[in-house]
């Protein structure tokens, strides 16, 4: 079981930037595909992006390809997804995820085993 807290979430301009994060309970964070979910209003949630146990593999959807990143600090158990170029389609409570066995490319169609509670991203005009 791991537990996971999202933090950095706010309200910004079209063209900012923001970098959220996710900080997991236990000792075997290295042991978990992370990644990052987001759901607007009146949608269903959707897959943001996801990577791998070691960090060298990343996955993002379409929509956020080039303006937003995703990484880990194994040594902090923390991930991260920076968020540049922010639009105002952007704006989206974000939900930090992990797998407990299914790799992180698979993250995006089964869906993960554990969330975060979310944080709220409001992008402006």
């Amino acid at each position: 079981q791991v537990q996971l807290v999202e933090s950095g979430g706010g309200l910004v301009q079209a063209g900012d930037s923001l970098r959220l994060s996710c900080a997991a309970s236990g000792r075997t964070f290295s042991s978990y595909p992370m990644g990052w979910f987001r759901q607007a209003p009146g949608k269903e949630r959707e897959f943001v992006a996801a990577i791998t146990r070691g960090g060298t593999m990343t996955y993002y959807t379409g929509s956020v390809k080039g303006r937003f990143t995703i990484s880990r600090d194994n040594a902090k158990n923390t991930v991260y997804l920076q968020m540049n170029s922010l639009k105002p389609e952007d704006t989206a409570v974000y939900y930090c995820a992990a797998n407990a066995v299914a790799a992180a490319q698979s993250m995006g169609d089964r869906g993960p085993d554990y969330w975060g509670q979310g944080t709220q991203v409001t992008v402006s005009s």
